[in-house]
């Protein structure tokens, strides 16, 4: 969902991640907006939305997304960008980007497929950040257990036992296991932590121990 603050002015950009503040979004009144100036029965503000859109400032972006609130619940609705897809950088490899988005995209659709998806991303990461590789997930979740904490190890080979819902069938064909939207969105927020704790963290803290031996070695330079 698009991270929109009205009362506070503030939004976070779905296309690009930048967070800002905005004086005041454009509007329009869809389905009785008539009711604005006129009294309005409570059958049809279950039906009445407020359009905002709202355009990014970031100059390297630039783009606009749409929401509706329904003027009864309040609840918002993300009419563009539909899907809101958090933008991560080239050095993580690009077979788990896709995947990562892929399972953003059909979520809601197909929270299955999704889990299914995101099962097969958590392999990519094994693959290239842990160089682990054995002859299926299971035996490389295994070899991962030392190397993170008891929790995210737990966490992480329950992802794989979601994902597997999907991957392979049972072995009654009549047995039907569903996989929740929310479910598969908790998922999905564990990948989003993976990816922060392991390829950005350790960006960060390369760039960080870089930029200081820099420092170090060009004192060292004017001392001599």
């Amino acid at each position: 969902m698009i991270n929109v603050d009205l009362e506070k002015g503030t939004y976070i950009c779905p296309y690009c991640g930048h967070a800002q503040a905005f004086t005041m979004p454009r509007h329009d009144f869809e389905s009785c907006g008539f009711a604005f100036k006129y009294s309005m029965s409570e059958k049809y503000k279950e039906c009445s939305f407020i359009i905002h859109s709202l355009q990014c400032a970031n100059k390297g972006c630039e783009r606009i997304c749409v929401i509706a609130l329904n003027i009864k619940t309040n609840k918002q609705i993300d009419l563009l960008p539909q899907v809101t897809i958090k933008q991560y950088p080239d050095y993580i490899p690009e077979q788990i980007r896709k995947d990562y988005e892929e399972a953003n995209l059909i979520l809601d659709r197909s929270p299955k497929a999704a889990a299914t998806l995101l099962r097969r991303c958590l392999q990519g990461m094994i693959h290239d950040f842990w160089g682990i590789k054995e002859k299926n997930l299971n035996a490389e979740i295994t070899r991962l257990k030392d190397k993170v904490t008891p929790m995210q190890w737990k966490a992480i080979d329950g992802l794989r036992q979601i994902g597997n819902i999907g991957a392979h069938m049972e072995k009654d064909v009549n047995l039907m296991i569903d996989i929740e939207p929310d479910e598969a969105q908790k998922l999905l927020k564990l990948i989003e932590m993976l990816l922060e704790k392991w390829y950005i963290a350790r960006h960060d803290e390369e760039a960080l121990l870089t930029e200081i031996i820099g420092i170090a070695e060009s004192k060292e330079e004017q001392r001599k």
